[in-house]
């Protein structure tokens, strides 16, 4: 089943290539052009957008942070004076022995003491401070009820807090009020513990309220785009300060380290909302900025304007381009295709005119030639069939000569026999199958057989001219009874022998014809008995036949016509010969021949072993 689902998937990719390959050319320029240009301007954009978006959110951040510092440096420094002001109080010698207890001490001095405090510092409220008895002394605040004030929250507060100054964050139902009647929410309270150094014992407390003003003052500056703001909160994320209308009445604590600085999202009061916050290591407050995520993304939607806009001309330029580079390499690759279609019809009139130098402008001038080629092989085919035809004619013609001469001869040799003429009767006879022979139907192969019967009937005829000065013998092996040879190779090479051989010589001369198969070879040797050929003449005509055997081997016409070789004519036929087996089936097979002056002439034929009478000869000469 997985075999299946491969094969079917493969035979669907396989269809989709094959479509996508078979699209038009002008139609994958214009892909490859848009690729190349909107996909890197799109890609570049999607890239530049985030990169500026971590940049800008970055520095939003750094920013938003480097002015909650100072903020929280500016509420640090309000909460260190308080803190100092506890221990100037604590130090002053009227105001311990207001805290041991002792009657002698001079509240109106203390009183002048602390209003020092307050007329230096204008961001103090009021200072009170608190005996272990409950008596307390003050510049501008005072206890609403007689109930003591040990009992007060604050109190207590200070004395777990073992004389560590805290800030407790606006007061809560306290039964301390001041002169200038301020709300719960417009101050804010630290307080200290005054221990007895030796016992460690609570000697009082003394209580300041620090006027909200100087801690709104210090945030309410601070802007945070166009509608974010800052807000301070206490240890347990109670409000310290916000501005009259905040985004949200809670403040998300969650996702915060309430020992550190960080920077998160959250969704409170129906908004999506973007925190920032530093913790206070020294007042333990935490100050936060708040701000919507519209407000923080309105750069960034300036700067994807920007982007988007690029992007957008980008690709506007780069589809015009690609179509006009599309239209204008696909255009003449279109005409040219055209006049290639009417070419293929058959009108080779056609021709491509443009002036273009690139590749298509090359491309229309070799088809241009192309037709020009291909109309002038057209005209030569059309001479060639003209003239095979015109020699046809010629051949069937001059064939009607010859089959009229051998029948007259024919008819001669029963009419010498009629008459006991005999030896008229056999030459008329051998004359028939010479000229019968070497008709042969028109075939340029023949078997060895009736080679040998041409060469006999040729030494037959010339026998009776020269009477008793020429003799020959004919020896075949019999294995070689069924084997083909080109026709007419022999009767020359004899004819040479006996004219220029036999003939020269005194006495009567011998040939000897011999048949034999060598190395996977037919080899015919033709030895005579007579002059001889001269060393130098002997030389020459060998390399005459070397010549000729390798000219014959690359020429393309199937059978060419050697020249004369020599102005006297002497091997002329064996040049011929030669020629013809070189041509017919290479130029590796041939005529050797070697002589010896008043001794004699021998003459071997190399010819391959064809043993098929359907063997053409173009089959055997690329073997």
């Amino acid at each position: 089943m997985i075999t299946m689902r491969n094969k079917r998937y493969g035979q669907s990719w396989e269809l989709r290539r094959f479509t996508l390959n078979n699209l038009p050319i002008r139609y994958k320029l214009i892909v490859h052009f848009l690729l190349i240009s909107i996909l890197p301007s799109i890609g570049l954009g999607l890239l530049t957008n985030w990169t500026v978006d971590r940049i800008i959110e970055r520095q939003i951040t750094d920013n938003t942070l480097q002015l909650i510092g100072k903020v929280n440096k500016s509420l640090e420094t309000y909460v260190e004076n308080l803190q100092n002001m506890t221990y100037f109080i604590s130090f002053n010698p009227e105001v311990l022995r207001f805290l041991e207890g002792q009657s002698e001490a001079d509240h109106f001095e203390i009183r002048k003491f602390l209003q020092g405090f307050t007329t230096l510092y204008s961001e103090v409220a009021g200072i009170l401070v608190v005996n272990s008895q409950g008596d307390y002394i003050s510049n501008e605040m005072y206890a609403r009820t007689p109930e003591k004030l040990t009992a007060e929250d604050w109190y207590k507060e200070a004395v777990r807090s073992k004389g560590i100054f805290k800030v407790i964050g606006h007061p809560h139902q306290r039964n301390v009020t001041t002169h200038v009647s301020y709300k719960d929410s417009e101050v804010v309270s630290a307080v200290r513990a005054i221990l007895d150094p030796d016992t460690q014992q609570v000697k009082g407390v003394v209580l300041i309220d620090l006027k909200l003003r100087v801690i709104a003052e210090a945030a309410q500056d601070v802007r945070l785009g166009k509608t974010g703001y800052l807000t301070v909160l206490d240890q347990e994320g109670q409000p310290i300060y916000a501005p009259p209308e905040p985004y949200t009445d809670r403040i998300p604590l969650e996702r915060m380290n309430l020992e550190g600085s960080g920077t998160y999202s959250a969704w409170a009061g129906g908004r999506d909302l973007q925190f920032i916050y530093r913790v206070s290591p020294f007042t333990g407050w935490t100050t936060v900025g708040v701000f919507t995520m519209k407000e923080s993304a309105a750069e960034m939607r300036e700067i994807r304007f920007y982007v988007v806009s690029f992007v957008f001309v980008v690709c506007m330029l780069g589809m015009t381009a690609s179509f006009y580079l599309a239209h204008s390499i696909s255009r003449p690759i279109v005409q040219l295709t055209s006049f290639m279609q009417k070419a293929q019809s058959g009108d080779l009139t056609i021709r491509h005119w443009s002036d273009r130098t690139d590749e298509i402008g090359h491309l229309g001038r070799k088809f241009n030639a192309m037709l020009q080629q291909i109309g002038r092989l057209l005209s030569l085919t059309e001479l060639q069939e003209r003239q095979k035809r015109e020699a046809e004619l010629r051949s069937l013609q001059a064939h009607i000569k010859p089959h009229f001469l051998y029948n007259t001869l024919d008819t001669i040799h029963w009419m010498a026999r009629r008459k006991g003429a005999d030896d008229i009767a056999e030459m008329a006879e051998s004359l028939s199958k010479l000229f019968r022979i070497g008709l042969s139907k028109g075939n340029d192969i023949i078997p060895l057989s009736d080679e040998l019967e041409h060469v006999r009937s040729y030494l037959q005829i010339q026998h009776v001219r020269y009477q008793n000065k020429l003799d020959y013998t004919l020896h075949i092996a019999p294995e070689l009874q069924g084997v083909y040879v080109l026709k007419l190779m022999l009767q020359p090479i004899v004819e040479n022998a006996i004219y220029h051989g036999i003939k020269e010589r005194r006495g009567p001369g011998h040939i000897v014809i011999e048949a034999a198969e060598d190395g996977g070879l037919l080899v015919v040797t033709i030895r005579d008995d007579g002059k001889g050929i001269p060393p130098e003449r002997l030389a020459q005509l060998q390399r005459q036949l070397q010549s000729a055997g390798a000219a014959a081997a690359e020429l393309p016409s199937p059978k060419p016509e050697p020249a004369p070789d020599s102005a006297d004519g002497k091997g002329y036929g064996m040049l011929n010969v030669q020629a013809r087996i070189a041509l017919t089936f290479g130029a590796k097979y041939g005529i050797a021949i070697q002589s010896e002056l008043g001794r004699g002439t021998v003459v071997t034929v190399t010819h391959p072993l064809i043993r098929e009478n359907n063997v053409r000869w173009e089959r055997i000469n690329h073997e």
